[in-house]
């Protein structure tokens, strides 16, 4: 017998070079870190030799090695040049190059794999019988050959792809993090099962994909034996078109869930992804596979089947849900009926926005449809067109904070009154709703022609139509259980407005529990008087004084009790356990920052009906709006997160006018805001004049030596620790900086003492306040800076004109308040915090403001003191500010300030154009 080496004879050079790793190139680094972490265990390892130096060698890694199971191929052979050849099959990962057969070519490269690769190829070798005869004394025994029947090859036979989609049971394991344990669930997923048929071959095959043939043994039906080729090539392209649809080997996309035994080629998608996935590649892609010429097999229990909803087969229903004395929501669910069965869409869509679904998505799909998973047996999926999607979409994202709200009656999507009765049509659905919301959107769409009501009898005042309107809007409100905030401008009348209000309720006999008004210290007397004089029927009580608290058990016996913010906070116990008919904040403005006492107890009141006074219902920003807003309507405008992120961020950071026109839509049917232009004709006119004052000598180069000096500082804070971070070296900088403005005196600071004269201080008091004075004005003047009205105080005395004075120390606020009403004073120094809002000053024709400050709103108010119902001559509001300097831009500022609230209010979204370039130059040089 001839040397077995023999079979070895040129693969052994082959072995040498695959022990150089020179094949390192053509694999990932991840996949040879597996392969070099792994163990070379493999079961059934063959070996041919398929040319004069080429072989194909076959193994399965056990599960000892480490690796997941499954065949895999390597075929090595010399190149042309001489170099080593390398291709690799495998029937776990369907690809080439795999960390499988990195661990195999590992393995022949070693002692151990060229010993296992020897004994391969000796028992695929035939036995060869010696040329030479033994010879033998006795006769051989005759022996009866059987004829060999050797099986017909086929080659080149048509092969078609065959694929099977059906359901397969698997149990997913999930940590339950909030409860530190796994739990199991039993899921039935989808797959699809790929073979390939071979004309003639009885049964169909598993794929074998691999550069060099494989055959494959059957009998035909008549019994004779074949030899199939195998088209290998082409049955891995077959995969690649079926991986080039986003499937993937059914363990390696469900790695988190535990299968049964499954033998042959099954592809699928992620847990996440099937119904969509599989509805979209029932009426996509199969039809192009048998196109294509793939036979295509569907289980009957497969699912995922397409629904197309009928325009008859919608719902829409709105149901109460009671949540407290006038806090009342809805409920709304919309969807459709398949065979009966009534399939919700509001988790769908839910489901749909959190996965990114947009408007403008919509808006630019024109005719296309849309696939969307239902929560139903069989996993089916809607088809619906962009166009029925789009309004449902917007709506849903108006609501902001959409989320389903489960109850007792099912699950749908919660809204506030005032919405609910707004949505009882939506894209032409008819939606069941209660008669009352029927009859609010009849009013809602007919307010601006609503007739006016008749005002209270026992009103001892003449209503202006406007307030008669006014007074209108709130028993509207009240009649649907709404709650509003009258933003009218200053001096337009909400006292009057509000306490006709209150008189027609108890004249209709509906308070039959007292009605609370939270107001400012300073103007608690005001509303005192103005109730005695105007509605002298209502019984009124006034909480205020260290004697207040032996009149709460008298509370009930009046119509109206008055007490102020500091109050409310101090005497929560009692007022916060008394139920109240209307609850009314008056300078609305006070309950601004959210997080304040006064908002937090104002917050938890019972009251029937609540409603917000205030000129200035946002002056700094829209979290100012929120929270009056949470006040009248919990809930309205979602919380402050989802708030900040929808509305507050892309209006106020972004310029965005979606958003904008969005938020003005929401809020606008409960804010009623009159201006002096629109309604009270008859108000004598307001002249705005602007004073540009030059600096100049000392005082021009102090201002210069702080904004250099505040500027490295403020250039320095933000580069090391960010804007947001900075904001106190920011505001210090800018406070400086309008002090020396002002008057150098203010500045602590000893380059400031030495600069005693102030150019606005000259320019005010030698040529604006004594030419006033002459001409026989009554003068307001308003300042930021308390110890800028004390300088002015100084030198009026010192000028001999005649003042009186109101800060935040006056305890005596009416007295300066009838001495410059009867006209004893021509002059009245108002700290704009103490005295911009509260008070009547119609003796004044002139509003002096000393200094700017970022609020325009504050400003206006401050202005309004004079310019309101009741003043009979025209008003002159002059503003002093240092041209070239920060205060300059603080004007700009105002105006854009001033644009954004007009944009809110008035639905306008044209007037928002703010930029961070606005801002940058607060800190310039003076020009």
């Amino acid at each position: 017998m001839p040397e077995m080496e023999d079979v070895f004879e040129g693969v052994g050079s082959l072995l040498d070079k695959l022990a150089s790793r020179s094949w390192f190139w053509l694999f990932r680094q991840s996949d040879l870190k597996l392969a070099l972490g792994a163990k070379p265990y493999f079961s059934d390892l063959r070996a041919t030799r398929t040319g004069p130096e080429e072989v194909e060698v076959q193994a399965e890694p056990t599960a000892r090695s480490g690796l997941v199971a499954g065949e895999v191929t390597v075929t090595l052979r010399r190149g042309s040049s001489g170099g080593l050849m390398v291709a690799t099959a495998c029937r776990t990962c369907f690809r080439p190059h795999c960390p499988h057969a990195a661990l195999l070519l590992l393995h022949l490269g070693s002692v151990e794999g060229r010993r296992a690769l020897k004994r391969a190829l000796r028992m695929a070798s035939p036995v060869e019988t010696s040329e030479a005869e033994p010879r033998m004394a006795a006769p051989r025994p005759k022996i009866e050959l059987e004829r060999v029947v050797r099986p017909v090859v086929r080659q080149g036979v048509p092969m078609i792809p065959v694929l099977t989609l059906s359901r397969v049971a698997a149990r997913e394991v999930r940590l339950d993090k909030k409860k530190l344990q796994v739990d199991t669930v039993q899921r039935r997923v989808g797959v699809a099962r790929l073979q390939v048929a071979y004309e003639g071959v009885p049964e169909a095959l598993d794929p074998k994909p691999g550069w060099t043939p494989v055959h494959h043994r059957y009998r035909e039906a008549d019994g004779r034996e074949c030899e199939l080729v195998r088209r290998t090539f082409e049955e891995r392209s077959i995969i690649t078109s079926l991986t080039s649809r986003y499937l993937g080997p059914l363990r390696e996309m469900l790695p988190q869930m535990e299968l049964g035994p499954l033998e042959g080629s099954y592809f699928t998608v992620p847990p996440d992804n099937q119904a969509l996935y599989w509805a979209s590649f029932l009426t996509r892609d199969v039809p192009d596979l048998r196109r294509q010429g793939w036979m295509v097999k569907v289980a009957d229990d497969f699912g995922f089947s397409v629904l197309e909803p009928e325009e008859t087969s919608w719902f829409t229903d709105l149901a109460e849900e009671l949540e407290g004395e006038g806090r009342n929501w809805f409920r709304l669910d919309l969807g459709f009926q398949i065979d009966g069965q009534r399939l919700s869409l509001v988790p769908v869509l839910s489901r749909a926005l959190d996965e990114g679904l947009t408007v403008e998505m919509l808006r630019d799909a024109g005719d296309q449809s849309f696939l969307l998973a239902i929560d139903a047996p069989g996993d089916p999926v809607v088809s619906l067109p962009a166009r029925r999607l789009l309004p449902l979409m917007e709506f849903l994202v108006e609501l902001m904070s959409f989320r389903p709200a489960k109850s007792a009656a099912g699950t749908g999507v919660r809204l506030d009154r005032l919405r609910a009765a707004q949505l009882t049509e939506l894209d032409g659905l008819q939606i069941r709703a209660p008669e009352a919301l029927r009859k609010l959107r009849e009013r809602l769409e007919g307010f601006e022609k609503m007739s006016a009501i008749a005002p209270p009898r026992g009103l001892q005042a003449e209503l202006r139509p406007y307030q008669l309107d006014g007074v209108t809007w709130l028993q509207f409100l009240r009649e649907f259980d709404l709650h509003g905030v009258l933003a009218d401008d200053m001096g337009l009348g909400k006292t009057l407005q509000t306490i006709a209000h209150l008189l027609l309720e108890k004249e209709a006999g509906r308070s039959d529990r007292p009605s609370l008004v939270v107001a400012p210290t300073s103007v608690l007397r005001n509303w005192q008087r103005e109730m005695e004089r105007f509605a002298p029927d209502l019984k009124v009580l006034v909480l205020h004084g260290p004697q207040r608290r032996k009149l709460f058990p008298k509370i009930p016996a009046h119509d109206v009790v008055i007490t102020s913010f500091p109050l409310v906070v101090r005497d929560e116990e009692k007022l916060v356990a008394q139920p109240w008919h209307v609850a009314v904040l008056d300078e609305a403005q006070n309950i601004k920052n959210a997080r304040s006492l006064s908002a937090q107890v104002v917050g938890r009141l019972e009251a029937r009906h609540r409603l917000c006074l205030s000129g200035t219902p946002m002056e700094n920003h829209l979290g100012e709006l929120w929270s009056l807003f949470q006040f009248l309507m919990p809930g309205f405008l979602g919380d402050t997160e989802t708030f900040r992120s929808v509305y507050r961020t892309p209006i106020e950071k972004r310029q965005e006018q979606e958003p904008q026109r969005l938020l003005a839509r929401r809020v606008r049917p409960l804010m009623l805001r009159r201006t002096k232009d629109a309604v009270a004709k008859d108000l004598p006119p307001k002249t705005e004049i602007l004073h540009r004052i030059d600096l100049e000598g000392p005082q021009a180069d102090l201002y210069e030596t702080i904004r250099a000096a505040m500027d490295a500082r403020v250039r320095e804070a933000i580069a090391s620790k960010g804007l947001e971070r900075s904001q106190i070296v920011v505001l210090d900088a800018l406070l400086k900086l309008r002090q020396v403005c002002c008057h150098p005196a203010l500045l602590k600071q000893e380059a400031a003492r030495a600069v005693k004269k102030s150019a606005k201080t000259a320019f005010f008091m030698d040529e604006l306040l004594v030419d006033l004075v002459e001409e026989g004005r009554q003068v307001l003047v308003f300042s930021q800076f308390t110890e800028m009205l004390a300088i002015l105080e100084k030198q009026l005395v010192e000028k001999k004109i005649a003042f009186v004075k109101l800060t935040g120390q006056t305890k005596d606020r009416e007295q300066p308040v009838r001495s410059f009403q009867a006209g004893e004073v021509p002059v009245f120094l108002i700290s704009l915090k103490a005295g911009g809002s509260g008070l009547n000053l119609t003796a004044a024709d002139t509003v002096v403001h000393y200094d700017p400050w970022w609020n325009p709103a504050a400003e206006a108010q401050a202005s309004d003191r004079a310019h309101r119902i009741g003043q009979t001559r025209p008003v002159f509001v002059h503003k002093l500010i240092c041209a070239g300097t920060i205060e300059e831009k603080i004007v700009e500022l105002q105006r854009q300030k001033a644009a954004m609230l007009e944009g809110l209010l008035g639905g306008r979204t044209d007037k928002l154009r703010l930029t961070p370039e606005d801002v940058r130059g607060l800190l310039e040089p003076l020009a």
